[in-house]
């Protein structure tokens, strides 16, 4: 079963839209593994954003993560990458369609609400940052049989 990281940002925690963001993920059928709401410091957020760190944009980056509280959580499905940043959108919200957390619910590229991972490589890594192994749980759920096809 493959695993993605989802975080809300800043933004989407002071919104008050964590429920909303979990909501989204369960009514799409992911199986949440792992959460917490966590006060981010720059050093974890330097190792989060370590691919942006020679440009321009790398200290916006870090001072907003690290400005509020993020909910970091573990989600699992087969193709769970590719359905979360389906169920996100675009980065860029105006350019999200109508149904994905961004296009419903972001203001503008800064405060664009989610972080997913972007690929089961980052996943693993990013993972490994903000969750100990023994935090991230495994279960069967009723619906499973439901939800995925074996």
């Amino acid at each position: 079963m493959e695993r993605t990281l989802v975080l809300v940002k800043p933004d989407g925690v002071q919104r008050g839209l964590i429920g909303t963001v979990i909501s989204r993920l369960e009514d799409r059928g992911l199986k949440l593994a792992a959460m917490k709401l966590i006060q981010m410091d720059e050093d974890l957020a330097g190792k989060h954003y370590a691919e942006h760190v020679d440009r321009p944009f790398f200290k916006g980056l870090v001072d907003f993560i690290t400005s509020s509280p993020v909910t970091a959580m573990v989600w699992e499905a087969e193709n769970v990458v590719q359905l979360v940043r389906q169920s996100m959108g675009e980065t860029d919200p105006i350019k999200s369609p109508p149904g994905t957390l961004r296009g419903d619910l972001g203001l503008n590229i800064g405060r664009n609400l989610v972080h997913g991972s972007d690929s089961p490589e980052s996943a693993r890594r990013e993972i490994a940052l903000f969750f100990e192994a023994s935090e991230i749980l495994s279960y069967d759920r009723d619906i499973d049989p439901w939800v995925t096809e074996s």
